[in-house]
């Protein structure tokens, strides 16, 4: 049996690798050209010593000396005797650049470029090379602005289907990508991809979830929807608040109903800080936090939106006196 290693590194690069489950993650990591940190491969030294943060493994012999009981009941693993029993993703804590791990590169073609609303645009790429791409829901990559070398760092909004991915970008004025994706893209143009990156994705469903989107922050929930479908139902709650500016900036409410029709436990709500909106919640996200969806601080908050916005929540939080269980955060600005 072979199973799916995610490889965390602390500079936000990923690596995929498969493990079988008679090898240990070290081995299995180094047959496939990732060389994660270790020296003894015994369980003696600690060189190799990691944070498992999902998923089912067994651990082999190892001392004292090189992982206490109290780390390795937090979770803590020797990837030389960590051997996988599902699906797993390790935060490695080195660079990438460390162990000698350069970004994936895939090139593909642009099937379809929409215009959402005048702050958002959707962008569809294809290829062979897709049907390939490994990512945990809520990371992103860096693209290639046609016909330049410089990239733009986008949320997928999508999980890969039929060799295909999505992108929710914002328009930015006289910005480089959204100045080629608006006047001068074509179907059937190709554009270069590297990553998956960031530290900012869908970790096991295990208690309530609330999801906070601002603008084209909604991109990485729509991915981390897509992976709750094709996984089943959660039995947790699962609740979204999405805020824009205007009424205007609304996209993507055709794929919010279905996940809600998919996912019974899943609901959302929109909200607009424009005082003449016709969705009855105006105003920020930080006004429509209830009590019932933070759940006393049993629950896992996820926060995607522009640095005013997650500042906002987190001093939210702090004066509710709400910690929660965990708390992922990505901050973006935009980019010209």
């Amino acid at each position: 049996m072979t199973f799916k290693i995610a490889l965390n590194f602390e500079d936000g690069v990923t690596r995929f690798i498969d493990c079988n489950a008679t090898e240990t993650v070290a081995d299995a990591a180094y047959r496939q050209g990732v060389n994660v940190p270790i020296d003894c491969r015994d369980g003696a030294c600690g060189a190799c010593k990691c944070q498992a943060e999902s998923g089912q493994y067994e651990l082999g012999f190892y001392i004292e000396d090189a992982m206490s009981e109290e780390e390795a009941r937090l979770g803590q693993v020797l990837t030389c005797q960590m051997f996988p029993k599902s699906d797993c993703v390790v935060n490695v804590p080195v660079s990438s650049e460390v162990c000698k791990i350069k970004q994936a590169t895939l090139t593909a073609t642009i099937e379809a470029v929409h215009q959402l609303s005048p702050s958002t645009i959707s962008l569809v790429l294809q290829g062979p090379s897709l049907n390939k791409l490994s990512f945990l829901p809520g990371q992103y990559a860096n693209l290639e602005v046609p016909g330049t070398t410089q990239t733009r760092a986008y949320s997928f909004s999508s999980m890969p289907h039929d060799g295909k991915v999505s992108f929710l970008i914002r328009n930015v004025p006289d910005g480089l990508m959204s100045g080629y994706l608006t006047g001068r893209t074509q179907p059937g143009d190709t554009i270069k991809l590297a990553g998956p990156i960031g530290s900012f994705y869908l970790r096991d469903v295990v208690r309530p979830v609330l999801m906070l989107a601002g603008g084209t922050g909604l991109a990485p929930f729509l991915s981390m929807l897509d992976k709750l479908v094709a996984q089943g139902d959660s039995d947790q709650p699962i609740h979204l608040i999405y805020g824009v500016n205007t009424d205007a900036d609304v996209v993507a409410l055709e794929r919010l109903d279905s996940f809600k029709a998919a996912l019974p436990n899943f609901s959302y709500a929109v909200c607009v800080v424009a005082d003449d909106s016709r969705w009855p919640k105006k105003g920020y996200v930080t006004h429509h936090l209830e009590p019932t969806q933070l759940h006393h601080g049993n629950v896992d908050i996820y926060l995607c939106g522009p640095p005013p916005m997650v500042d906002a929540v987190a001093q939210h939080l702090r004066a509710q006196a709400i910690e929660p269980a965990s708390f992922h955060y990505e901050k973006f600005a935009a980019s010209v």
